[in-house]
């Protein structure tokens, strides 16, 4: 890894109170990780589920709230913030573990690589946590009337009638979505920050914790954007899956099945929400968790 550069000066940088790379390090990174947006997940899934539900986002909103009031508009945020909060957690935490670790172990590599091996690594290791809850939340959501109330309901029918590989039935999709959605957005982010830096003419560490936070949002919303067109096809299929799978059926089959009825076009449903949804997500998810470490006195990410 790329040595600190020493501060330039009348520097402005937050007062380190943790150890860089120390356990607590990587252990504050893991709870700066905890984010989740219900709201625009519900509409999405459901969206992806059947085009012809809604005519807009807004309309969704609309009807959902006419229907079932704010509490319907919710509907779902149990296992979405525990699983996405537990999918965060170790995300954040093992992406910086593992670039720390894979840029020691090879020094000489390319940093992009870097970012690329050890995102890649922390999602599949997340989305061990996610798969469940994501796998609740689909048919919480997607289903009227619902197939639960309530995350408890939820997990006991499925593993009454399907037992617990019920719950890991969409784990290949997720990773086919989320790991390539995760290296983009590690990997631009990183990237981004460094060209924004880089046109603004200074290095990092001669702009306040404000500004930094500032590019952290920007460098994020432009890696939501990639990350949204990268993996919206297997956000779809993860989706149809969840909500559309026989009994008895093969992931494999069910994957060419749903295919079938939806089409090349299909995979592209929602698209547009997805672009604002994680483009916007990425954004705060990159700034809160950059303002945090800020609040604990670590510096912001990328840019160095």
């Amino acid at each position: 890894m790329p040595q600190t550069k020493p501060e330039a000066p009348g520097a402005v940088t937050p007062q380190r109170k943790i150890e860089l790379f120390s356990g607590t390090y990587f252990a504050a990174c893991t709870l700066g990780g905890i984010i989740a947006v219900t709201p625009l997940d519900l509409v999405k899934c459901r969206r992806q589920v059947d085009s012809k539900l809604y005519s807009s986002n807004t309309q969704a909103w609309r009807t959902i709230f006419r229907k079932e009031g704010l509490r319907g508009v919710f509907f779902g945020w149990s296992p979405t913030f525990i699983g996405y909060s537990f999918q965060g957690a170790g995300k954040y935490g093992a992406y910086e573990f593992f670039k720390y670790t894979y840029g020691n172990m090879f020094p000489n590599t390319n940093q992009t690589v870097v970012y690329l091996g050890a995102s890649a690594t922390a999602e599949a290791i997340a989305d061990l946590f996610l798969c469940p809850f994501e796998a609740l939340k689909v048919r919480m959501q997607t289903t009227l009337p619902p197939f639960a109330s309530n995350l408890r309901e939820g997990w006991g029918k499925v593993v009454a009638q399907e037992g617990y590989a019920g719950l890991y039935k969409g784990l290949y999709p997720l990773w086919a979505r989320q790991i390539p959605y995760t290296m983009v957005k590690f990997a631009t982010f990183e990237s981004a920050v460094a060209q924004i830096y880089k046109q603004l003419g200074s290095p990092k560490e001669s702009y306040g914790t404000l500004a930094q936070t500032g590019v952290s949002f920007l460098g994020g919303y432009i890696a939501g954007i990639g990350c949204a067109v990268v993996s919206h096809p297997a956000d779809v299929m993860v989706s149809k899956l969840n909500s559309d799978r026989k009994a008895g059926e093969g992931a494999g089959q069910a994957v060419s099945r749903i295919y079938g009825q939806i089409g090349f076009k299909g995979l592209w449903s929602g698209v547009g929400l997805r672009i604002v949804m994680i483009g916007t997500l990425t954004a705060f998810q990159w700034l809160i968790y950059d303002s945090f470490k800020v609040s604990i006195g670590l510096p912001t990410t990328g840019g160095h």
